[in-house]
This record gives structure tokens, C-alpha cells and sequence, in this order.
């Protein structure tokens, strides 16, 4: 696993698992920092393949120097995530960053009522993303407008969800995986799915598994350690 600054100015692609509450931009500028330090390298290109948002853990792709001409490909690859979701309240964020609102009456549901559900949203349909997302409207961050109370206006657009399955049902919380095209908002999701059992729901726990060919568990969880030195195998590896 272990490589050199020519590697890493040629091109590699870095597996990470995102921390809960860190943004993809903080995973980045952690890696770039300790690539820099470890390799006395004064300049090199790093970026990600995908943002997650803060609230949610997983496959973060992190492509270096040549390797970075690749993250438009690597963006457009299906994903495929774990979701978990609680049914009868609703967020403004449609995750945990909000406080729940719009209590509602859940026991009209069952397990059956909730796989009904969940299988109306396979195929192609229009999504409307979250006012609390990074899209820009009018040239400004969605969620920026929407913590300062603003009136955000987003457009629905097409996505395809390949499959939901591997469901499990213990109310409140319907936990399943999901496997999806680009641009697919899965608090969107959640949010939809209480609109379909007319009882509200969202987000609660958000982790990306895969994107395309790329697995969650070929991560290495050393990368973001503040000790990991990249020329060096580390006790796991040796």
C-alpha cells in the first residue's frame, strides 16, 4: 500500500471512509496536508469524487495529481447506499441537522405498507433536492439561503434508484440499501417516502457503500490518521 511522491503526482486514487460530522472538503484538505508534509511536496493537486454530505459517513474517492482528470467519470458511476429513516416526524433538512417537526400518528403502518411504499420509488422519477443542499440558485449555496431564512426555489429533476432492498422494519426506523444514479438526494428520498405513507420521515443515519466498481470496504481507514505516514506499511499491512 505504500507509495511515492512520483506516485502520487502520476495519479492515485484514494479509498476513505468520511468520519460522521466532517465535510468532504475537510477529508481533502486533510489528505492534501499530509501528502505535502510526508513528501516535501509544495504543490499537488487533490480533490474528491463526490461529495457526502457532513452528516453522512462512507466511500469518499480522493483522487491526486493526474488521477484528479478522472473524478468527472468516477462521479457519474451509480451509487449505492445504507439509509436509515424514522417515520412520523419531519426535519427541514430532512436529516439531523434540524430539530424534528410535524409529529404524526404511525400506527396505521406496518411492515407490509412500508415495502409498498419503498417499491414505488424504484425506476426513473422527479426528485426535488433539499433546500439544505449545496446546489446553487441565483449563483448562492441553496443551504446558505435557507439558514438565512431565505425563500429557496429548487426544480425537480430526473434520477433513476436501481434498487432498494436488504429492508429491515423496526418501527419508528426502516433501515435499507439503496443503489442509485448521480445526482440522487437520498434525504430526498426519506422525505418522499413519508410523503408516500402520509406520515413524514427522514434521514437519520446515511452510509455510502459503493460507487461504481469502488467498495467501502477496500478503504483505508489509516489515511485520515494523523500519524499514517504513506511511504511506510503500517502494522495491518506488513
Amino acid at each position: 500500500m505504500s507509495f511515492s511522491a512520483e506516485d502520487v503526482q502520476n495519479g492515485k486514487i484514494l479509498l476513505v471512509d468520511k468520519p460522521l460530522d466532517w465535510t468532504s472538503f475537510n477529508a481533502v484538505n486533510k489528505i492534501k496536508w499530509k501528502l505535502k508534509r510526508e513528501f516535501h511536496l509544495k504543490k499537488i493537486k487533490v480533490g474528491h469524487a463526490g461529495t457526502l454530505d457532513p452528516k453522512a459517513t462512507g466511500l469518499l474517492i480522493v483522487c491526486t495529481g493526474k488521477a484528479t482528470k478522472l473524478i468527472p467519470q468516477i462521479q457519474d458511476a451509480p451509487k449505492e447506499y445504507w439509509a436509515e429513516i424514522k417515520l412520523g416526524f419531519e426535519t427541514e433538512s430532512y436529516d439531523t441537522e434540524k430539530p424534528e417537526i410535524n409529529p404524526k400518528d404511525i400506527s396505521g403502518i406496518d411492515e407490509a405498507k412500508v415495502i409498498e411504499a419503498l417499491a414505488k420509488f424504484e425506476g426513473e422519477i422527479d426528485q426535488k433536492p433539499p433546500i439544505f443542499s449545496a446546489l446553487k440558485v441565483d449563483g448562492k449555496r441553496a443551504y446558505d439561503l435557507a439558514r438565512a431564512g431565505e425563500e429557496v426555489e429548487i426544480k425537480t429533476r430526473k434520477i433513476t434508484i436501481h434498487h432498494i432492498d436488504r429492508v429491515k422494519v423496526d418501527l419508528p426506523y426502516v433501515s435499507f440499501y439503496v443503489g442509485c444514479s448521480k445526482g440522487t438526494y437520498i434525504r430526498s428520498l426519506a422525505h418522499d417516502i413519508g410523503k408516500e405513507l402520509s406520515v413524514g420521515a427522514y434521514l437519520t443515519q446515511l452510509r455510502r457503500t459503493k460507487i461504481g466498481d469502488y467498495s467501502i470496504e477496500d478503504a483505508n481507514p489509516d489515511y485520515l490518521e494523523a500519524e499514517y505516514r504513506f511511504g511506510e506499511p503500517t502494522d495491518a499491512q506488513v
